[in-house]
């Protein structure tokens, strides 16, 4: 049995992709299900692999068709691989069924199972990034999920989603354009595709001291490609409009898994191609400690400004990039737990945040301008809870999961000399500019409107009842930011061994 379990991920990767080309050709409604089911099978399966490699105690590696490198491919897989497939999947089909009523008004009906076809490639996309062993299979799923991604905000064929798309576009090819260069630098130097061999090969250039400069550039380039799609400040530009534009499930797939399955690549690259301890002493580290310190910033000096609510979370998720990259480029291994706790938190909260936002605006005539929201909470009592949820998250209160990410944070920095000093007072200062913005949304959605305000905006208020299954979709969004912060041990313990085996 042990040995049929080695399989799964490899099959849930190929069911995938299978899956994108069922849809294809079945209809919209046929199309839903299957996808439900494939991602519920996913998270199974990947659970079941989790449990094996726990007691395994150590990762395995799986090679396709049984051919060694360099004529066949593998796939690593440890406790830290299997849980994010395992998250990706469950968050995506909350993200799914969350916004599933907008999706089918928004989106022609001959055009429904496409959408399928999309998601099923983005899922596929994202277990590859998470499993694969072999960087240049990574580039190619990479432009998968991008071109994924693409198609989930032009699906709505709205002027502005068709602008959202191309800037989307342009931006993220020219991101792959420089992590394909970076690949190719890196090839050049060690001869090898599969990570574990490049590294071996690294290792002995970093003891000889040869090639160390091509080897910066080679890393410089593919961290400056996977930040340009991941939108670390300054090359945040596409993201405003690809969140307020598209679907509101793609919105949420978007912010919650597309850029934290290129921030999982970009991890692997550090810790397993690189290593963790030449990247902690580049300029490379420090170049990226201080963009993510401005991105926390002006993500955030951003979001204060904005007077679309999906805006304001779009730009949200640009500062909280910045705290990821600032956990990665700490230099200690806490960092690294710090960032995966943090990637996790936040593609619950900002799944949530989308979804809830959705609601909201359903709730005030599909307007998301916070002019016509104030009393939203009322209207959509469901999606006004999950919205404060998720702010009381953003903001770092204890009992939630930002409040974890933020304290591991900083555990993180202490004894990191200047790093410490810079690393607390940004985490302070965009906590004080998070409570601002998001404490401004939760008052304007919880203050009632009167009697007069009812007669001069007159069809846009609208009672909502949400069906059962968008209930429990909200129920589940706010469980999972709970447990995560109520039970954080046992997951920061789950992610430390994993990292051990990771690297």
């Amino acid at each position: 049995m042990s040995s049929f379990v080695c399989n799964f991920p490899f099959i849930t990767i190929l069911a995938s992709l299978f899956s994108g080309a069922a849809s294809s050709v079945i209809p919209g409604k046929w199309a839903r299900r299957w996808n439900k089911l494939l991602l519920v099978i996913i998270a199974i399966l990947s659970f079941v692999t989790m449990r094996y490699s726990w007691k395994l105690g150590t990762y395995y590696t799986y090679s396709m068709g049984h051919f060694p490198a360099p004529w066949g491919n593998e796939i690593r897989v440890g406790v830290l691989e299997t849980f994010m497939a395992m998250f990706f999947s469950l968050l995506m089909l909350l993200c799914l069924m969350g916004g599933e009523a907008e999706r089918e008004r928004e989106i022609e009906e001959s055009k429904q199972n496409l959408y399928y076809v999309l998601a099923d490639l983005l899922i596929s996309s994202l277990l590859s990034l998470i499993y694969t062993n072999d960087i240049f299979t990574a580039y190619v799923f990479v432009e998968i999920n991008t071109l994924a991604a693409c198609g989930l905000i032009m699906i709505r064929q709205y002027g502005r989603t068709m602008e959202a798309a191309t800037r989307y576009l342009i931006m993220n090819l020219l991101g792959s354009g420089l992590f394909l260069l970076g690949i190719c630098f890196l090839y050049d130097i060690t001869g090898h595709l599969l990570m574990s061999n490049m590294r071996a090969v690294v290792d002995e250039i970093v003891k000889q001291g040869t090639y160390t400069v091509p080897l910066i550039i080679s890393l410089g380039l593919m961290v400056v490609g996977l930040a340009i799609k991941t939108a670390l400040y300054p090359f945040h530009a596409w993201v405003p409009d690809a969140y307020g534009y598209s679907t509101l499930s793609s919105s949420a797939l978007l912010s919650a898994l597309v850029s934290k399955g290129y921030v999982f690549l970009l991890i692997k690259i550090i810790m397993r191609v690189i290593g963790f301890d030449f990247v902690s002493k580049t300029s490379v580290s420090n170049v990226l400690f201080i963009y993510g310190l401005i991105g926390m910033m002006m993500g955030s000096i951003n979001a204060i400004r904005q007077k679309d609510i999906r805006r304001m979370l779009a730009y949200s998720s640009v500062a909280q990039m910045g705290y990821i990259y600032m956990g990665l480029d700490l230099g200690t291994e806490v960092g690294i737990v710090a960032a995966i706790f943090h990637i996790i938190s936040h593609m619950a909260t900002k799944a949530m945040l989308f979804v809830a936002a959705g609601g909201l605006a359903a709730a005030s005539g599909d307007h998301k301008e916070f002019a016509y929201l104030r009393g939203a909470a009322y209207r959509n009592k469901m999606a006004g809870l999950a919205f404060l949820s998720g702010a009381l998250s953003m903001i770092g209160l204890p009992l939630f999961s930002g409040f974890i990410s933020k304290l591991l944070f900083a555990q993180a920095s202490m004894d990191q000399g200047y790093k410490m000093f810079f690393a607390l007072a940004a985490i302070a200062i965009s906590t004080i500019l998070n409570t601002i913005y998001f404490m401004k949304a939760v008052m304007i959605i919880y203050t009632p409107i009167y009697s007069e305000e009812k007669n001069r905006i007159g069809g846009r208020i609208i009672y909502v009842k949400d069906q059962a299954m968008k209930v429990c979709v909200f129920a589940a969004f706010i469980a999972i930011d709970l447990v995560l912060g109520l039970f954080s041990e046992p997951i920061v313990s789950l992610l430390t061994i994993g990292i051990q085996m990771f690297g």
